[in-house]
């Protein structure tokens, strides 16, 4: 698909650098240091993941929590995640990274707000790290809570910081990280947890200091009844007027979830140009409901899709996300259907629009060449060839896919990663069975 949306058959691409080059027909470059024959491929351009909770994939399938509602769910899982350690965080961020990159995506957001006492500053300088080794373009983004169970919040105060701070770690993490440039691997955005863990005073300051750095702002919105009723109770207002009020609806923002929004609140949305990650598998593994998609699109909404973290997912797969997409949509009235190229698009150009990336999200000459490529020939997708395109979002792919390229370099190849995978998995699953075991003497 290019700038205009239009579908290609039958050309071929050049990649210059770390940029799409030519598109055209019968390309016959002399010093190309590889081909890829993409006969019987769909490619398209890189999927951008813009919601995630990467050290989430320690604790999936959790017997305590598989069948709890959000805040239920919360609260039991923060005894095991108060764990997490650094070796954790490196463990989950590759795991999480390579289950996205497995299904097409090539860059992605995290929102990482639990920092536990004995863990140390440097989590999220972890991820990005681990992040680069892989070659993955990263949009960290520096999560807070503040408000710990001994003053009213869900979280254990061991887990929570104070925000003085968490204020000097994001001019920390701003010196030394964000880069603006085009082409840029790794981007800090802010992102207090959510209304019921930070206090209004650090919702404002961050936001102060996003506008005054360029940042991008984030956090969780209007997910589920209870934390509607939570914030009538506790500011008197819902979830959506309560971020107005602090200042926060505008063009830096974009909220994960917003299930529960009234006409009038989406219409203040679109005005305001917020962006949105729809998490449609984790909205539906904790029961909190179906979000109005249809609706945010036809009032401006610029929206996106998230997987959210693997522990209320429990997956990090953007072809399956983009699947219930469409298929939960089709649970309300006919017109509010969303296609299957409507939620490509949201994988792709959507996600860039809600990262403030112009660079990503589309086969574009003079874009960064992010591609992925589907081979559509297997059991997967027999029957499915009448439209090829349309068969990645209705088909359930049983593998992963064939070639990724980030920045014109192949980090999937043949379907392969560039380690080890099998013995990461089995790091990643001792270090998670203990983390359950220290949880359950804590």
């Amino acid at each position: 698909m290019n700038d205009s949306e239009e579908e290609l058959r039958g050309v071929d691409l050049l990649i210059e650098g770390d940029k799409i080059g030519l598109i055209s027909q019968a390309l016959k470059p002399e010093k190309a240091e590889r081909v890829i024959d993409a006969t019987g491929m769909v490619v398209v351009p890189g999927f951008v993941n813009t919601h995630h909770h990467f050290y989430q994939s320690l604790t999936r399938n959790i017997p305590a929590v598989q069948d709890a509602p959000l805040f239920e769910w919360l609260l039991k899982s923060y005894e095991i995640w108060r764990q997490l350690t650094l070796e954790g965080v490196e463990l989950s961020t590759r795991t999480a990274i390579l289950e996205m990159m497995k299904s097409g995506v090539t860059t992605s957001s995290d929102h990482l707000y639990l920092f536990p006492e004995k863990t140390g500053k440097a989590m999220i300088d972890a991820e990005i790290q681990v992040a680069k080794q892989m070659g993955f373009r990263f949009h960290a983004t520096r999560g807070s809570m503040s408000l710990g169970r001994s003053v009213g919040g869900l979280p254990p105060d061991d887990v929570v910081q104070t925000e003085t701070q968490i204020e000097e770690d994001m001019e920390r993490l701003f010196r030394e990280y964000h880069d603006e440039s085009e082409g840029s691997m790794t981007r800090l955005a802010l992102a207090p947890c959510s209304p019921f863990s930070v206090t209004p005073e650090l919702m404002r300051r961050t936001l102060k200091f996003a506008k005054d750095h360029g940042l991008y702002i984030h956090t969780h919105l209007a997910e589920t009844l209870d934390e509607e009723k939570f914030c009538i109770k506790r500011f008197g207002m819902r979830p959506v007027e309560y971020m107005e009020s602090l200042g926060w609806l505008g063009p830096l923002s974009w909220f994960a979830h917003c299930v529960h929004l009234l006409p009038e609140e989406i219409k203040n949305m679109g005005e305001t140009r917020c962006g949105v990650s729809h998490c449609p598998s984790s909205n539906m593994r904790l029961g909190s409901g179906i979000a109005p998609i249809r609706e945010m699109l036809n009032e401006g909404v610029r929206v996106s899709l998230g997987v959210d973290g693997s522990a209320s997912n429990d997956s990090s797969n953007m072809l399956l996300e983009m699947r219930n997409a469409m298929l939960l949509s089709r649970l309300r009235d006919q017109e509010q259907w969303l296609t299957a190229r409507e939620v490509l698009r949201l994988a792709t150009r959507g996600g860039a629009e809600v990262l403030g990336r112009e660079d990503i999200g589309q086969i574009v000459p003079g874009k960064q060449a992010d591609l992925a490529l589907f081979r559509i020939d297997g059991v997967d997708y027999a029957g499915a060839q009448a439209d090829p395109l349309a068969a990645l979002v209705f088909c359930t792919r049983m593998q992963p896919v064939d070639y990724l390229i980030i920045k014109g370099k192949i980090r999937i190849d043949g379907g392969k990663p560039e380690f080890d995978e099998h013995a990461h998995v089995s790091r990643h699953n001792q270090y998670s069975l203990k983390m359950l075991e220290r949880a359950g003497s804590s």
